[in-house]
C-alpha cells in the first residue's frame, strides 16, 4: 500500500509537471558505453619509468590530442616566457577577429623600456624609448627573440596597461579551454599570480599549430633583426633535424629552464613540454630526447570515422528516449608500436538531455583511457534531432527520473 500511494504521488506529480510543460529531470553527470567499454578502475602507483627525467613534461600528438606520456603535468608551475604564448595567441586572436591589423603601431612608453627593454637586462628586442612600432615587429620580436618590452608595449597598446590585459590573458584562456593557468602579466617575468600547467600548456600549443597555420610560421624563422641588432631564435630544437619548427622556450630562477616544442615528421605532429629543468643544455637535450622517444614509439590507431555514432545519451522528455552521439570529426588514438595496451572509451555527460534536441548540439565528451591512464578527451555532439515527447511520453520520463532520484537518495541515506 506505501508503494501504491507512492507511485500514484509521483504519478500525479509527474503529470501536473507535463501539463505544464515544465517536467524537471534530475540532471547530473551520466555515463554511456562506447565500443562497450567499462570504466577502469582508479589506477594503482606505479613506477615512473619516462623517457627524460625532467620533473614536469608532456608528451601530445598534436592531431588528436592523446596524451603519450606525462609527468607533473596538471600540476601549476610558474612559466617564465612560456607565458608569452597566452599573449601571443590573444594578439592573433584579436587580428583573427578584426579588432586589431598586423599594421597597427604601439609607442613603448617608458614603462615598457624599463621594465623590459634594454636597462632590465632581460630578453628583450631593444625597441627604442617612445618609438613606434608594428604588430607584426612586436610579434616577431615575442615570438623569436622572447621579448619582454614588446610584451610590455602590446599589452598597454592593446588594454591600457599590464594588469588589464593579464586579466584578459586569464578570460581568453577559459575560453579555449584552459581551466587552471593565470596570468598576471604579459611575460612571464617573476609573480606568484602567473600559474600555469604543462598539459595546459601542450593544449596551448595545439591550439596555435591548429588554429592560426599562417602565424605558427613565425615560430620557424631562425632570427630576427629590431634596431640593427641581430638576434637568433632562442629554440634549440630548431636545429637539430628532427622536424622541429617551433615553439618556445622559457627561464627565470624561480621557474627553472622550460620548453614548448613541436616537431613534424611522417606526417605526424608531436608537441612536448617540459618544466622545471637545470640547465639550457638539460632543456634542449630533453626536449629532443622525448619527442624522438615518441616518434620511434607510437602510432595512429583510427577509433572512430567522421560521423560515426559513438554512442548515445538519453533523452527527458523526447519523442525518442535517446539521441546518438557523435565526434566533430574523425577520432584517433596514438599507441604504442609493440601493442598490448588495454584501450577504454566513455561517454560522460550531464543528462538526461532535456527536449527538445536540435542536432549537432553539443553534449559531453568521450573519454579514452589507455591502462589506466586518460589519454584522450573530446567533444561530442547530437547526430540527429529528437522532438519534444507526448505527454504520456514525458510523465513516463518524470517518473521515471523521480523514482531514480528516490532510490539515490535512499542509497545515500544508507
Amino acid at each position: 500500500m506505501r508503494f501504491r500511494a507512492l507511485l500514484s504521488a509521483c504519478l500525479a506529480a509527474a503529470l501536473l509537471s507535463a501539463f505544464a510543460a515544465e517536467a524537471t529531470a534530475a540532471r547530473r553527470e551520466r555515463e554511456a558505453p562506447a565500443h562497450a567499454a567499462k570504466k577502469p578502475a582508479a589506477p594503482a602507483p606505479k613506477k615512473d619509468d619516462g623517457p627524460i627525467s625532467a620533473p614536469h613534461a608532456i608528451l601530445i600528438d598534436a592531431a588528436s590530442g592523446s596524451v603519450l606520456f606525462e609527468r607533473n603535468a596538471d600540476q601549476l608551475v610558474q612559466p617564465a616566457s612560456l607565458a608569452k604564448l597566452m599573449t601571443v595567441e590573444y594578439v592573433f586572436h584579436l587580428i583573427e577577429e578584426g579588432k586589431l591589423k598586423l599594421t597597427d603601431e604601439f609607442r613603448v612608453s617608458e614603462n615598457a623600456w624599463r621594465k623590459g627593454g634594454a636597462p632590465s637586462h632581460t630578453s628583450t628586442m631593444f625597441a627604442a624609448l617612445n618609438s613606434m612600432v608594428s604588430v607584426d615587429n612586436l610579434l616577431h620580436g615575442v615570438i623569436i627573440q622572447s621579448a619582454n618590452d614588446a610584451c610590455i608595449v602590446l599589452a598597454e597598446g592593446i588594454a591600457g596597461n599590464e594588469a588589464e590585459f593579464a586579466a584578459r590573458l586569464t578570460k581568453r584562456a577559459r575560453e579555449i579551454g584552459l581551466q587552471k593557468s593565470v596570468f598576471a602579466n604579459s611575460n612571464g617575468l617573476p609573480d606568484p599570480g602567473t600559474l600555469v600547467t604543462s598539459h595546459e600548456l601542450a593544449m596551448l600549443a595545439r591550439h596555435l599549430i591548429l588554429d592560426y597555420p599562417e602565424f605558427y610560421k613565425i615560430f620557424g624563422q631562425r632570427d630576427f633583426t629590431w634596431n640593427k641588432i641581430h638576434q637568433l631564435n632562442r629554440n634549440p630544437l630548431l636545429g637539430m633535424e628532427i622536424g622541429a619548427d617551433g615553439l618556445k622556450t622559457g627561464f627565470t630562477k624561480e621557474a627553472g629552464y622550460g620548453l614548448v616544442g613541436s616537431a613534424a615528421q611522417n606526417g605526424l605532429r608531436l608537441i612536448a613540454v617540459i618544466n622545471g629543468v637545470k640547465s639550457a643544455k638539460e632543456r634542449a637535450e630533453e626536449g629532443k630526447k622525448l619527442l624522438e622517444w615518441g616518434f620511434h614509439n607510437f602510432q595512429a590507431r583510427p577509433l572512430f570515422a567522421e560521423g560515426q555514432t559513438i554512442g548515445y545519451a538519453k533523452v527527458f522528455g523526447g519523442g525518442s528516449g535517446y539521441v546518438p552521439l557523435q565526434a566533430y570529426g574523425p577520432v584517433q588514438l596514438m599507441v604504442p608500436k609493440t601493442g598490448g595496451d588495454k584501450i577504454i572509451a566513455r561517454i560522460v555527460y550531464t543528462g538526461p538531455v532535456p527536449a527538445p534536441v536540435a542536432k549537432d548540439t553539443p553534449v559531453g565528451v568521450l573519454k579514452v583511457w589507455r591502462n589506466d591512464n586518460l589519454v584522450l578527451t573530446t567533444p561530442l555532439k547530437t547526430a540527429a534531432s529528437v522532438a519534444k515527447g507526448n505527454l504520456p511520453q514525458r510523465a513516463f520520463d518524470a517518473v521515471t527520473e523521480m523514482m531514480i532520484g528516490l532510490f539515490r537518495a535512499g542509497v545515500q541515506r544508507l
